[in-house]
């Protein structure tokens, strides 16, 4: 156990699997308290066993983030529960690919009521939570679809876009609370995300990422693991990652 976050809680979405169970044990592993929200319970649950068995401490919070009643009950239950709370990640994310023309529009509802609402949520019920203790430090997990839009993901773009200019504007409201805002930005991630789409897309996805190693849900976690373990007088404001291989 590493000692770059001994005596933070840090709530994390999306905790079940991916990025967010990665960040999850990254974490504990640098000395953190977890809170785990995710709505599949027995995943988040097996998580907080581990993170046991390996001398952390987990607190397993079954959570839609879509909901506005849910995620507000799990960050201000994390914080009743553990204590305090010093970092909320807010990770969750629904990636759903395809043209505009056509395309079902439940698909359009689930990525705005996860990927936007979501964050939103989850924000609002940490702000003043953190204003009070005077500190505190929220990590969005957008995507380079926040920075590039392309045909066939314009409403995932538009979800990411929408988390990019939102973090810039809290990013400046939360400064006089010192609390810090930093947004993640990855690229490809072997990841259960891609694998959530109709068939004739994900064939479509792997012939675009033909020849590229995605990276790994870890590498991510240890740049937000850095983002957070810096001294409270620096802000990583934004961190955009690829493979190494993938020019777009």
């Amino acid at each position: 156990m590493g000692s770059e976050l001994a005596n933070q809680v840090v709530a994390v979405t999306g905790a079940s699997s991916g990025i967010g169970e990665a960040t999850a044990l990254a974490c504990s592993q640098a000395g953190a308290t977890v809170a785990l929200a995710a709505r599949r319970s027995e995943r988040i649950e097996a998580l907080a066993e581990r993170i046991a068995r390996d001398g952390g401490r987990a607190l397993a919070i079954a959570t839609d983030v879509a909901s506005e009643e849910r995620a507000r009950a799990f960050v201000e239950r994390a914080h009743a529960e553990l204590g305090r709370l010093d970092v909320l990640v807010n990770n969750a994310g629904v990636m759903l690919l395809g043209p505009i023309t056509g395309a079902p529009t439940e698909e359009w509802r689930r990525m705005i009521d996860v990927n936007v609402f979501g964050v939103l949520y989850c924000t609002h019920a940490a702000l003043p939570l953190m204003a009070a203790q005077g500190s505190g430090h929220i990590i969005n997990v957008s995507s380079v679809a926040g920075r590039v839009a392309r045909a066939g993901s314009g409403v995932y773009n538009l979800t990411k876009f929408g988390v990019g200019a939102f973090s810039e504007s809290l990013r400046q409201e939360a400064v006089a609370m010192g609390v810090r805002v930093t947004l993640i930005e990855p690229g490809a991630v072997a990841t259960e995300l891609p694998g959530h789409n109709r068939p004739e897309i994900i064939e479509q996805m792997a012939k675009r990422f033909e020849g590229i190693t995605p990276l790994a849900a870890d590498d991510i976690a240890r740049a937000i693991v850095f983002a957070i373990a810096q001294p409270a007088n620096m802000s990583i404001n934004e961190v955009l990652v690829r493979p190494s291989r993938q020019a777009f």
